[in-house]
């Protein structure tokens, strides 16, 4: 039995993403308490905040779900929690990363890490000046996106310039998106890793035809053998997409150069992805997400149950504050 007195919050949008989460807290006999983050309230003014913990769950993609007053009014939530002192995991910083690929981006040019050549628009009209110099295919990513939400490819500038001038172009929620080079990942995977206390938890090469741009980990259908694989943690169990996945252990550069994404971009529990340019060899990494659902079938896949490393992450983050109080 847990010594936490307080329950653990879990601030989420999506009801069906964070079933083993739900699942492995419960077995270990944590308090938690499950909050909707496309319905709250918080009282600014309250002094005696009910939680040892908050995890923050919520999700980029929500407005794909109607439950995109969830985004923004996060960002103050979160800031007001840690004006409290309460323990926040995946807190401001990490919610700021998690919702602008533009600054995921000024990120990785302030690490000096390699990441696909990109401008910053917020008006489809700049999108064809934008891409001057930029290599076709490109595509436009919405600032704000998740899920593969929000990412439309380019061919040439004819091409884009139809879009533009048909109003095909959509900037997302905050009018804001990337003009990006596509790139062609070598061998037809891109790796994803995954991080927990901003140190490297494991990684995992998932295989894709590069038509979708959606590579949820929990989506993933099949090992590289061909075995099926237990999808317990997908979205409303969605539909078999054929991707594939094997566990994979990256160069120790390349885990360095993670944590410091990570590190410095405030993330508690998140992941990272990187391909490497089928035309050139370079490895470029392009995705940072503060919202991680680990793979489906862990334990046959990488070997370990990573929720239970979530788990005793948590426990040990409440048990600190508890023991700080006291």
């Amino acid at each position: 039995m847990s010594t936490i007195v307080k329950p653990i919050a879990i601030f989420h949008e999506h009801q069906e993403w964070f079933k083993p989460l739900f699942n492995e807290l419960e077995q270990n006999e944590i308090p938690y308490v499950r909050l909707d983050a496309a319905r709250h309230t918080y009282d600014i003014a309250a002094q005696d905040i009910p939680y040892s913990l908050f995890f923050n769950r919520m999700s980029p993609s929500a407005y794909l779900r109607n439950n995109e007053n969830g985004i923004f009014y996060t960002l103050s939530l979160l800031a007001h929690l840690e004006s409290k002192g309460i323990p926040v995991v995946n807190g401001y910083k990490a919610f700021q990363y998690e919702t602008s690929k533009a600054l995921q981006i000024s990120l990785l040019e302030k690490l000096g890490l390699p990441y696909p050549k990109s401008r910053v628009i917020n008006h489809a009209s700049q999108a064809i000046a934008a891409a001057n110099g930029l290599r076709y295919p490109i595509v436009v990513k919405a600032n704000i996106g998740g899920s593969g939400a929000g990412i439309t490819r380019f061919d040439s500038q004819e091409e884009l310039a139809l879009a533009v001038s048909t109003n095909q172009i959509n900037l997302g929620i905050d009018h804001t998106a990337l003009v990006q080079e596509y790139i062609t990942a070598r061998d037809g995977h891109i790796t994803r890793v995954e991080t927990l206390g901003g140190k490297y938890l494991y990684a995992i090469k998932v295989y894709t035809d590069g038509e979708s741009f959606n590579l949820c980990p929990a989506d993933i259908c099949q090992t590289t053998g061909g075995k099926e694989l237990v999808r317990n943690a997908c979205a409303i169990d969605a539909p078999k997409n054929g991707m594939r996945v094997e566990a994979y252990t990256p160069p120790q550069d390349v885990i360095d150069a993670i944590e410091k994404i990570v590190q410095e971009a405030g993330i508690d529990v998140g992941g990272i992805e990187y391909m490497v340019d089928d035309r050139d060899g370079q490895l470029y990494y392009y995705d940072v997400n503060a919202l991680s659902n680990f793979v489906a079938d862990a334990v046959n896949v990488i070997g370990f149950n990573p929720h239970a490393r979530l788990v005793e992450f948590l426990e040990t983050k409440a048990q600190l504050k508890l023991e700080e109080v006291k």
